[in-house]
């Protein structure tokens, strides 16, 4: 069997996906879809909407064969570690190619990109180290460091969000000089960041936006979400009560970090240059978490940075935790959330050459990523009521999702 991975987070899956789907099964002629998916909290450093399992139900049912957890610790991480968590996370499956969706729609400029980066690496580093020291964030040095050598002027824009990620797994790929073959699909009608739907595929912020704004699946929404999405997100709002988003943890966030002295601050990950101090300061300064993001954002400190580093503290992830997440070249385990008959059937064919450890029932101890993960989950369903938690809780210790009847 001939297997091809995605890297999403469908947060919601929505008919996006849906096309991005369907395109990257016909171009790699796969016989078996493999998405490698952030849990419930995502690269952009926020949770959500709905928990892990049930988006990984949505995944199932839409055409996905085997859906595999992309760990906390590389899942909340700029592009370049995320990408290298997702990317030896599908190398460990043995995938034969990997599609991702990106603005450019045709892989050759990235390929390209690289050979242009691998000539001018020195030089890409002393000019994004002077834009850092100047202070801007890292993705803005990032994006005019690499304009400085020709990478957002000629056949590929690389300040555009998906083609940026997408050379990120790339550049995993060439780096680590894996078996696997790059494939690409245009992004179709709206971009990454739209805050309005104005077509059937819509961006997942917009999407998002419309369901706070009407405090539910609004018939705007919808159109924009297969029926799969709809009935299984629906069904966790009927029993929950909830669409997760950061206002719903800001009361918690400010009790965490007034019980947290500055020594503890200063450890968690992502809490750089002195910031426990200003986060100290405007903690109590704000009555929502979109006021105090405000107050703590800065031309070093972006909004999707703050987030990470504001995850990290939710959840009490520390800088010696993650001191080794750097120097791995290969993934700590396969985290198995479901499969259809035909996952099971690849997994059965591939598990006898895996040198990654596979993980279908953790069992604490397993591995500190493990671990932190836990963390995670107790993080994200704290906002539930106490009989729920419990119930949700539960469910991380269980085995992956099988519907039998989806089989393709």
């Amino acid at each position: 069997m001939k297997a091809s991975g995605l890297i999403v987070e469908y947060n919601p899956f929505h008919y996006g996906h849906l096309y991005h789907l369907e395109q990257a099964r016909i171009a790699s002629e796969a016989d078996c879809m493999i998405a490698v998916m952030s849990g419930n909290f995502l690269q952009r450093g926020e949770p959500a909407i709905i928990d892990k399992w049930h988006r990984a139900e949505i995944a199932l049912r839409a055409g996905v064969d085997l859906v595999i957890e992309l760990p906390y610790v590389y899942a909340v991480q700029n592009s370049d570690l995320f990408a290298r968590g997702a990317v030896l996370t599908l190398d460990a499956m043995n995938v034969e190619s990997i599609c991702f969706g990106s603005e450019q729609g045709d892989i050759e400029p990235f390929l390209d990109a690289y050979e242009t980066l691998s000539t001018q690496t020195d030089q890409y580093n002393i000019v994004l180290k002077e834009y850092l020291q100047e202070g801007n964030a890292f993705p803005q040095a990032s994006r005019m460091a690499y304009e400085h050598i020709g990478l957002t002027t000629g056949a590929i824009d690389l300040s555009q969000p998906n083609n940026i990620l997408g050379f990120s797994y790339v550049k995993t790929i060439l780096d680590y000089q894996l078996n696997i073959r790059p494939l690409t699909v245009e992004r179709k009608q709206s971009g990454y960041h739209d805050e309005t739907i104005t077509h059937k595929i819509a961006s997942a912020t917009s999407i998002r936006k419309s369901i706070f704004q009407h405090k539910g699946l609004s018939e705007e929404s919808k159109k924009s979400l297969p029926p799969e999405s709809t009935e299984i997100m629906q069904r966790y709002y009927n029993q929950t009560g909830t669409w997760h988003g950061w206002e719903l943890y800001f009361p918690l966030l400010q009790y965490k970090i007034n019980t947290m002295s500055l020594d503890e601050l200063k450890a968690i990950h992502g809490v750089e240059e002195g910031l426990e101090y200003r986060i100290k300061k405007t903690i109590n300064s704000a009555t929502t978490f979109e006021e105090w993001v405000n107050l703590l954002k800065s031309k070093r400190y972006t909004w999707t940075r703050l987030q990470r580093m504001i995850s990290h503290i939710l959840t009490n992830t520390k800088k010696q935790e993650l001191k080794n997440i750097t120097k791995t070249n290969q993934a700590p385990y396969v985290r198995i959330l479901g499969m259809t008959e035909t996952g099971k059937s690849y997994l059965h064919h591939v598990k006898s050459e895996m040198d990654t450890p596979l993980i279908n029932q953790p069992q604490r101890g397993n591995h500190i990523y493990l671990d932190i993960e836990e963390k995670s989950i107790d993080s994200y369903y704290s906002v539930l009521h106490p009989s729920l938690k419990k119930e949700f809780r539960n469910r991380e210790f269980k085995p992956p999702i099988l519907p039998v009847h989806l089989e393709r």
